[in-house]
Parts: C-alpha cells; structure tokens; sequence
C-alpha cells in the first residue's frame, strides 16, 4: 500500500512539474550575458550567488528543501525579470528567506537582521521585505513548488520499499549533496526535475552495481515514460559535475577556511549592531592553568568578500561540517 501511494504521489508531482520551471528562453539569455555586462546577470554570477545560498543554508542550519526551493524561486524570477548584477544579492537573500519561511519551523527561522548581517550585504531590511514582495508578485505566489529533491525522495522511498538487501540500501544524504552541487550550475536548472533525480538516482545505483535496484529504476523511468537518450544525456552532465566536485582542483573546506575571517571595521560593527552579552561570572585565580596564554587568538586580516570564496565543494561533505554549526 506503501508503494502504491508514492506512485500515485509521483505521478500526480511528474504531470504538474513544467509549472515551476524556469522560462528556457530566460537561462537562454542569463548564458549568452557576458561577465562584465553591468545591464544583466550572467551564467557565472548566477552560480556564485547559488553557493553563497547554499553556505547561508549550511551556516543557519536549514535543510536540503529550503536551499532546493530558495534556487528554483531565484531561477525562475532571473529567467522572467532582467535584473542588473547589483541586485543580485538582494535577490538571492529574499529567495532564500521566503523559502525558510515556506519550509522551516518558525522557531528555526533566522530573523531578517540576522540573515542580512551574515551575508554581509548592504542593503537594509526594507529594502529586503521589499524584494520579497516582489519575487512572490512576479512568480504569481507559486513558493511552494515541485522540484528535483521532490522526486529524489520519491524514488529513494520506491527503490527501498522494493529492496531485499538492506546493505545495498541508497544513502539519501549523498543524493541530496550531489543535486546541491548540480543546482550551483545553471545548466542543470533547463533539466526536468524528474529527470534530473533520476540521473542522479540511477548512477548512485550503477556505481553500487545493484542490479535489483537498477531494475526498479528501470521500472521508474518506463511508468514516466522518460527515453534512454534524455537519462543519458543528463547522466552525463551529472558525472562530469561529480567528477569536477571531486577532482584535486576543486578545493575542499580544511581548519583555516572555516574561520570566518573579517576586517576590524566589519568587526566593529558586528560588536556594535549585535545583540548584547550578558556579564559571565569571574574565574577563580586559582582555577586559572598558568602553562596557557590569556591571548591565544590569530589576529583577523580583512576577507570581505564572497562567502562561497573560502568554500570548498560539498563533494566530502556539507561546506560547513556538523561540529562547525554546533
């Protein structure tokens, strides 16, 4: 019955996903703009601004969702408004915050002052309520939406309710990094959301060799009527995005990159504009190990620029680990 019901579930999502995809003929045009065009973004701006989300997602502890949502929201306004580069951070930001706010629990949700002050960006909290407005406007208040992740979990609860071996069971964290790491690339935002998970479903399960799972990927792709050479093409696509993830050049996060380094004057005022501290008690002299400095911090050097500068890939693991965010 299990089964049954994420079929049906399936099928429903697959018949209503070209409702949330973005315009072709808009990431057309956004991967025709040249760099330094100032009158529009380009391919490359856009795909920084997509790992600037998914760190904030990491840093505030956001799930999988929120950032999967916060990118087709932030591609489908690019692909139907022009908007000039130095909107841009104003843009991802409000995405980001409306799609916390669709998924997130509220006492989870980072407050608006916070977010901004985070992405060190200089517009001002009116200015992102604004924004909000309109992109919810411009994509006719359609924020909760279907996406790749939507059919990742379809189809990793359909392989599993048909799997026998428990060992040959499919890791759902890694699928959700792998789709993150595609949707940094704007070529993967004109994939169909059922096609996508299913490229990125079936050569996690090649790479297994799991020939029962394999058939029932099968079984998928012939109920969606989805044809050999579509699977192929995108399956391509996601094992060069994987292999450039996990190649050497791609650099990976390590102790001195996760300090987040900033100049004296950000410092100042992150001081000055942050909450207040409350007074902690007194340390006994006593208690006080003479063998440690009382000043064993690196001094900061300035680093105000893109968060996703100092990131690595999420190929290893997400960009910030578990240990970091506590």
């Amino acid at each position: 019955m299990e089964t049954v019901k994420l079929m049906r579930e399936l099928i429903a999502n697959f018949e209503q996903e070209r409702n949330y995809l973005p315009k072709e003929t808009g990431l057309r045009l956004i991967e025709s703009t040249g760099e330094n065009d100032s009158r529009g973004i380009s391919a490359k701006c856009r795909d920084t601004k997509v790992e600037d989300l998914w760190s904030l997602t990491s840093f505030f502890g956001y799930s999988t969702q929120t950032f999967v949502l916060a990118v087709n929201l932030l591609d489908r306004f690019l692909a139907t408004m022009k908007v000039q580069p130095k909107y841009l951070a104003c843009v991802g930001i409000s995405c980001l915050h409306i799609a916390a706010k669709a998924v997130e629990e509220d006492c989870n949700l980072s407050s608006t002052n916070e977010l901004i002050r985070i992405s060190q960006c200089k517009f001002t909290v009116s200015d992102l309520t604004r924004m909000e407005k309109i992109v919810s406007e411009k994509l006719n208040f359609q924020l909760k939406t279907i996406t790749a992740l939507t059919f990742l979990h379809l189809y990793h609860g359909i392989t599993s309710a048909h799997t026998s071996d428990l060992k040959e069971a499919l890791n759902l964290d890694i699928l959700e990094v792998q789709l993150k790491a595609c949707l940094c690339r704007i070529a993967f935002s004109k994939a169909k959301p059922s096609v996508l998970a299913l490229s990125l479903l079936t050569q996690e399960i090649e790479a297994m060799q799991s020939v029962e799972m394999l058939e029932i990927a099968h079984h998928v792709q012939r109920h969606l009527k989805i044809t050999d050479a579509e699977l192929l093409h995108w399956k391509g696509l996601v094992a060069k995005c994987m292999s450039d993830y996990s190649s050497p050049e791609c650099s990976k996060p390590n102790n001195k990159k996760l300090v987040w380094i900033v100049s004296r004057r950000t410092a100042q005022n992150l001081h000055t504009s942050y909450y207040s501290v409350p007074e902690l008690p007194t340390i006994p002299e006593d208690c006080w190990d003479q063998g440690e400095s009382e000043d064993s911090c690196e001094d900061m050097s300035s680093g105000e620029e893109s968060l996703s500068s100092s990131l690595g890939s999420d190929a290893e693991g997400p960009y910030f680990p578990r240990n970091f965010l506590c």
